[in-house]
């Protein structure tokens, strides 16, 4: 019994479990996979991060910045406008508005949020930047990504995680909602060979997709998608979304 049910123990699961937290909340995250294999994709993440920025002094509130390194590069922007028009342009206008600015507005402030977990950035001085007339220009909008990638990233969470005392339950899969019919109060897993119910008064389902799924794959990305070589961990296996549909 706790207040907060974690699915998964990716970058967004670990972020789940850190605000409920702090919030004041009892955590309990269910990770499928050993520890030495958790992370979910996360941890296979180039770890380049895209957030809302107007200049570079939004930049200097995640990473540390020499005045040479400043006067030297040119970083770009990536204004709440320029965001919003690239996710629109990019989902032909189907993504969700209500979402879309939620995303976009609180993007910045959620960094900081993370840094002050733990986790560091570092310019992007490698993959999207370049040298153009003596001055280091930035491009695709996204100049900041996290040290040691989606694996750095996992790695700084699970610190944090750690250091709040948040309970980890490796090697146990969550296999079914616990459900009355108009609420969740918990979630049904397996661990060890043994099925038994865990109570919550909330569940997050965190736990990634079905990329790691043949049959799901084809089901629904057509035929052929079950032949496909996917880049990432083998336990995402599509049970959260399997989970959800199973209720409706």
């Amino acid at each position: 019994q706790c207040d907060v049910i974690v699915v998964g123990k990716g970058n967004a699961a670990l972020c789940a479990a850190l605000a409920a937290h702090e919030n004041g909340a009892q955590v309990l995250m269910l990770e499928a996979a050993a520890e030495e294999e958790s992370g979910g994709n996360s941890r296979f993440a180039g770890g380049v991060m895209r957030f809302a920025f107007d200049s570079v002094e939004d930049l200097k509130k995640l990473t540390d910045l020499t005045d040479a390194e400043i006067a030297e590069s040119d970083f770009g922007t990536n204004t709440r406008e320029e965001f919003l028009d690239k996710i629109y342009q990019l989902t032909s206008y189907r993504t969700d508005p209500d979402l879309s600015e939620c995303l976009v507005n609180e993007s910045l402030e959620t960094m900081v949020w993370l840094r002050a977990k733990g986790v560091r950035f570092i310019p992007n001085w490698g993959r999207q930047s370049a040298v153009v007339d003596g001055k280091r220009r930035f491009f695709g909008n996204m100049p900041i990504e996290v040290s040691g990638g989606g694996a750095g990233l996992v790695q700084f969470l699970d610190t944090a995680a750690k250091k709040a005392g948040i309970q980890v339950c490796y090697e146990t899969r969550a296999i079914g909602l616990i459900y009355d019919g108009a609420t969740v109060s918990g979630v049904r897993v397996r661990q060890k060979g043994k099925a038994f119910d865990m109570k919550a008064k909330s569940v997050v389902l965190a736990s990634g997709g079905f990329e790691a799924n043949p049959e799901m794959r084809a089901r629904y990305l057509g035929q052929g998608w079950e032949l496909a070589k996917v880049r990432g961990t083998r336990f995402n296996v599509g049970d959260g979304l399997r989970m959800a549909l199973d209720i409706g």
